[in-house]
């Protein structure tokens, strides 16, 4: 019953955002259990206290697009202009273009960069989203940042993560990693 349950939610969650995940199904086919588990992941991800919403997914988007190569990034993408964030801001993120983005999201932006690289600048930047938001903000932004890597991670370790793509926001391809899309690009070549 479990993993009737759990191939109807990857059903709908692949009509809706028109997205592959065919690495749950193989998941779900190898313990039901491992795929609930997994599928928790998201509740963490849910978690955005006293931060803006594009603050928000401007961290989850950076850290996703660091973990893949396009089709997680699209989904980032696709959830943050459903919940109406401005399709300038998500294409500045990923063009990494800081004075293309409002003050906050470059902020947030450089944060989150700084703590994937494990960069000490993380902590001026940590002290400055603290100070502006709040501590809960912080936790928020740590949840999306881990969140958002866990499921190209996996992908790429259960041998999903070989279709790279093109990201389109606003209906318009972006081009980012000196100029090239992501589609133009060898699989191996631009792993972060």
């Amino acid at each position: 019953m479990i993993k009737w349950t759990l191939q109807k939610a990857i059903d709908k969650f692949e009509r809706d955002w028109k997205y592959d995940a065919s690495y749950m199904r193989n998941i779900i086919d190898a313990s039901p259990r491992a795929a609930w588990l997994f599928s928790r992941a998201a509740a963490l991800g849910k978690f955005r206290r006293d931060l803006p919403l594009e603050v928000w997914y401007a961290a989850g988007v950076t850290a996703v697009r660091h973990e893949d190569c396009g089709p997680c990034t699209q989904l980032g993408v696709a959830m943050a202009e459903r919940d109406g964030v401005n399709p300038a801001v998500l294409r500045a993120v990923l063009a990494d273009n800081p004075d293309a983005m409002p003050p906050d999201v470059a902020l947030v932006w450089k944060f989150t960069r700084a703590t994937l690289a494990h960069d000490a600048a993380a902590d001026e930047y940590r002290e400055a989203i603290v100070k502006r938001w709040g501590r809960r903000a912080l936790v928020s932004l740590a949840f999306t940042i881990t969140a958002s890597r866990i499921y190209p991670t996996v992908k790429y370790a259960l041998g999903h993560g070989k279709a790279c793509m093109r990201v389109v926001v606003g209906g318009t391809p972006v081009m980012f990693d000196h100029g090239r899309t992501p589609a133009s690009m060898d699989v191996a070549v631009h792993r972060a």
